[in-house]
């Protein structure tokens, strides 16, 4: 249940994308397309899960005044077992994604977790991290690159769409169109999770208010008072 609870945390409640707000630079950089999104959030997702694990596992062997560069290293590592995959056997999405796949070396999801889960959980406890924030960062991506190329291009992952519908808007394909769906993302967001934390309030205070103890809560804290 506890695992479950930390993939869930990654996916929704603590998203490393929309609630976090980290790896913003290629979150608006490769998010032209839906399709680059998925290959970019998938990417950094086999490097969170192999990180997470290795890191987990050589925790009590690390230094601690050398943690940082030994974490980087081993980054690094797997950032270079993908990139050539990728360059193997998807060359186009490669091409696409261009420096921003060696660039998750740097990325703070990556190295963020490393210092503040991996290095002080279970083997277990931060590959389910690293899933749950490789799916979170991968479902940001997907959905920021999908509304792009939709309004951007007029079609969805390859495929048109909106043909006859309206034009593409072209702003939308550019930077400053990822700039303005990122924050109307994150708006959205913050709406929701204030909107179901009042909700939630409403109906603990209204619980309160009809539980059969509520009087002797109240005596006792006049009590308390006095």
């Amino acid at each position: 249940m506890k695992n479950l609870k930390i993939l869930w945390n990654g996916i929704l409640k603590e998203n490393p994308t929309l609630v976090l707000v980290l790896g913003t630079c290629p979150t608006l950089a490769v998010t032209t397309q839906a399709i680059n999104g998925v290959g970019m959030g998938l990417a950094a997702t086999v490097v969170l899960i192999c990180s997470n694990i290795m890191i987990s596992l050589l925790k009590n062997l690390i230094p601690d005044k050398i943690r940082i560069p030994c974490y980087i290293v081993l980054i690094a590592g797997f950032v270079s077992v993908v990139d050539m995959l990728l360059n193997a056997y998807l060359p186009d999405l490669h091409a696409a994604l261009g420096i921003y796949i060696p660039l998750i070396v740097v990325n703070c999801i990556i190295l963020g977790r490393a210092e503040m889960f991996a290095s002080k959980n279970t083997v277990v406890a931060s590959a389910m991290d690293g899933i749950g924030m490789g799916l979170g960062f991968t479902l940001a991506l997907t959905v920021i690159g999908s509304i792009r190329e939709l309004l951007g291009s007029g079609t969805l992952f390859g495929v048109s769409v909106t043909a006859g519908l309206f034009d593409p808007i072209s702003i939308f394909s550019q930077p400053a169109g990822g700039f303005i769906t990122f924050g109307c993302i994150i708006a959205l967001v913050n709406w929701l999770t204030k909107s179901s934390a009042e909700k939630r309030k409403k109906r603990s205070g209204m619980a309160c208010a009809t539980c059969a103890g509520c009087d002797g809560c109240k005596e006792e804290g006049g009590e308390e008072e006095q």
